[in-house]
Parts: C-alpha cells; sequence; structure tokens
C-alpha cells in the first residue's frame, strides 16, 4: 500500500514515492513534480506498468489529477465507496480528495498506463465523456489508447526544450480520442454494443450509397428508432452525422488527390444528387468551398 508522497532515489533520480513497487516492468517519466506551473495544463508524470499478482495502491488523497488505462488484465478498483471490476478498456480518474483503492487480479494480473495532471486548466481539458475524478468508463478503442500512451512515453523520452510542450499536446488529444471512445463500463460484449457495432461497419463499407436511415435500419435488421439511441449513446452523434462524415473526409481524400476532379463527379460518386448540396455539406464541415479547397492544395504542392 502507498501512502506516502515523498520521492526517493532510483538510478541518480528522485522518483515520487507513489510510483507502486508492485511491478514487475515498468516504463515511467516524469516532468514536473512541484509548481508552480507555468501552464494551466501541465503533464506532471505517466508510464506504463505491468502489476504484480500482489498489486495494490490504496489512497485517500492524491496531489494530482491522475488518470489510468487498463490494457490488458482484470483487477478491481473502489473510488469514493464504490467497487468496479475492472478489465481491458477500463479508464479511470482520481484527483485531490478522491480516495480510491486499486488491485490486481491475482490469476490475470493488469498491464496499464497512467498520466497524472496539474493545472487550473485541467478540468477543462477532461471533455465529456472522458472521465473527472471519480468516474470510470471503458474504450471502445483501446489498441488506440495504448497507441497515444506510447507517443507520449517516447515524447517524455525527448532531451529537449519543447518536451513538455509535446507532451501536453499529445495529452490533449489523448483525452479526445478518450472522449471520442468512451463507453460505460462494461458495455463491450453487450448485445446492444454489438448491434451497435454491426450498424457502424455496415456503414462504413456502403457510406458512398447510403439514401436513408431505414436503409441501414432495414439492411442491420434493426429498428430505426432504436439504432439512432444506439448511434447517440455510443458514437455520441447520429448515424446521419456519421455517415457525412466519412462522406466528406472521402471527399476531401478525392479533391486532394486529383489535381483535374470536378466537384459535381465527386458529389455524385458519394451519392449525392445535388453538386450544390454537396458544396454546402463541405463547406459546413471544413469551412471552404471544394473549389477553393482544391486550389488551396494546388498552391500547397
Amino acid at each position: 500500500m502507498i501512502t506516502s508522497q515523498k520521492t526517493r532515489e532510483v538510478r541518480g533520480a528522485k522518483e515520487p514515492a507513489f510510483f507502486s513497487r508492485q511491478i514487475s516492468e515498468a516504463q515511467r517519466f516524469y516532468l514536473r513534480l512541484n509548481g508552480p506551473w507555468t501552464e494551466g495544463f501541465n503533464v506532471v508524470c505517466g508510464g506504463s506498468e505491468h502489476c504484480a499478482s500482489n498489486y495494490r495502491v490504496a489512497r485517500d488523497d492524491f496531489p494530482y489529477v491522475g488518470l489510468e488505462f487498463v490494457a490488458a488484465g482484470e483487477g478491481s478498483l473502489t473510488m469514493n465507496g464504490q467497487t468496479f471490476s475492472l478489465m481491458t478498456g477500463a479508464i479511470f480518474a482520481y484527483g485531490p480528495g478522491v480516495a480510491h483503492d486499486l488491485r490486481c487480479r491475482p490469476e490475470k494480473p493488469m498491464t496499464k498506463y497512467f498520466v497524472d495532471f496539474a493545472g487550473s486548466q485541467v478540468l477543462r481539458r477532461m471533455v465529456r465523456p472522458c472521465p473527472r475524478p471519480g468516474e470510470i468508463v471503458q474504450s471502445s478503442a483501446p489498441e488506440q489508447i495504448a497507441e497515444i500512451f506510447e507517443h507520449l512515453i517516447n515524447a517524455s523520452r525527448r532531451d529537449t526544450p519543447f518536451r513538455e510542450r509535446m507532451c501536453r499536446t499529445i495529452c490533449d488529444y489523448l483525452l479526445l480520442r478518450i472522449a471520442e471512445s468512451a463507453v460505460p463500463l462494461g458495455t463491450i460484449g453487450t448485445i446492444p454494443f454489438d448491434t451497435f457495432q454491426r450498424c457502424r461497419q455496415w456503414i462504413e463499407h456502403h457510406y458512398r450509397d447510403v439514401q436513408s436511415l431505414e436503409q441501414i435500419a432495414t439492411e442491420c435488421r434493426v429498428d430505426e428508432s432504436y439504432m439512432c439511441r444506439l448511434f447517440k449513446r455510443y458514437a455520441h452523434q447520429s448515424p446521419w452525422q456519421y455517415i457525412l462524415q466519412l462522406k466528406m473526409r472521402d471527399a476531401a481524400q478525392r479533391l486532394q488527390e486529383s489535381s483535374t476532379a470536378r466537384v459535381a463527379d465527386v458529389a455524385y460518386a458519394l451519392g449525392f444528387s445535388d453538386p450544390f448540396q454537396f458544396s454546402r455539406t463541405f463547406r459546413r464541415v471544413y469551412g471552404i468551398s471544394p473549389r477553393s479547397f482544391m486550389r488551396l492544395q494546388k498552391r500547397s504542392g
């Protein structure tokens, strides 16, 4: 159990004592453990840990806002008197005044990533539904979250004046990706989430030809209103917003790759019957017309 906030000597450097010793392997970094911090959003420390079977961390308090992500294995978390089962993709946050008790399941020790923040703007960066201290969610894209954490660890090793700024930028992206992929804990593997995944995958393969939500519902054998509720819950947007997002991404790529592309041809290829409607949608998403976008690409080329 770790209770002290003092530091201990590790390989000639000061390592915080709140780092657990009940691990089999770890990659840890620490940037700026004590204030005053010059920014409103600061990365204090972080890393990855392969927990030992007897891993346990229990604290009544913590000086920073901590965020942890379970990449593999299982465990349990008691936070503010409520106990949660931890599994791959679980993401939780704690901070000052948030009591927490974290343990491994001995037969399936966890591999997890963590990062600690300080500053007046931290909570504003944790946009919903990213968890705030005392909250827990699950990511529907755990492999991508782990990849971003690896980028953060690599950036922390760079011995340049830009290291802290790079880590802040990566963490901004990390928090947004967590928010984008967040679902309620225990969602993955349930019938509603599997239904959502089936609908989303069908859309990804057929978005160019989709004419209506009824078409999607029929092809995916699901009620249309139920499908819309699933997208609001798990994708934080409507099915049609998701379709337009895919179409506009496709449109930008087509206009960028071909210097001779015609706006009307791109519009028809993506299922728009009216090129003017396509142009209005493109402008709403990217802030400029398709023709202006093409002129920018030519100048940058």
